[in-house]
């Protein structure tokens, strides 16, 4: 669970960045972009994190700020998860990543699959939409929505990792590599076996 200042703080950022986007008055951009700057001058206190780095993190705000979407595919075959090794900090995660304006969820993680494992999948369903500061993953300057998809297989071609990740490889659910916790932890796989086991069950939703 997110630390409850961290989560103030990312609010702070976001109605003061929101506020610059529609306010009309001098007076006015004054203060949320005061208010903006101390919500990041507290976003790096609590995260340790020079304050130049949350900025960039950020960016410039424009607009109404909404959460970053992050999809994520399982796909499991014979008991077994596949997962791929990300470059940055050499751990392993399921496939995924942000998802792009104009590409519907499903499409995004088809296409996210198909470039980190080189497998085609088609979507099942949906299994869950995690709000990420709720749960056991690393806090995070940005606000993230996770949605996990159960995902078909549509080919018996080899793995063949793209060049966003290291590797890619089938692990049993009881031998699991250290995961990439930014990006899945333990009851995401978890949560995948169980609803493959259990069709009818519905979507956990945040």
């Amino acid at each position: 669970m997110e630390d409850q200042w961290l989560s103030w703080a990312k609010r702070l950022s976001a109605l003061a960045d929101t506020g610059l986007h529609y306010c009309r008055d001098t007076f006015d951009r004054e203060r949320y972009e005061e208010i903006g700057d101390l919500s990041r001058q507290m976003m790096a206190s609590l995260g340790e994190t020079p304050v130049e780095r949350v900025a960039l993190a950020l960016g410039e705000g424009h607009g109404h700020v909404t959460p970053k979407i992050d999809v994520r595919g399982a796909i499991i075959d014979d008991g077994r998860i596949l997962l791929v090794k990300e470059k940055t900090d050499g751990r392993w995660t399921m496939p995924g990543g942000y998802a792009e304006v104009g590409v519907s969820a499903a499409d995004n993680t088809v296409k996210e699959v198909w470039e980190e494992a080189g497998v085609e999948v088609a979507v099942d369903r949906l299994y869950a939409i995690r709000h990420k500061a709720r749960h056991a993953y690393p806090p995070d300057v940005l606000d993230f929505y996770k949605l996990f998809f159960l995902c078909e297989r549509r080919d018996a071609k080899p793995l063949d990792p793209g060049h966003e990740v290291l590797d890619a490889a089938y692990f049993a659910p009881d031998a699991l590599p250290p995961l990439s916790e930014p990006r899945v932890i333990a009851r995401d796989i978890a949560d995948a076996f169980a609803f493959l086991a259990a069709p009818s069950r519905p979507a956990i939703v945040d």
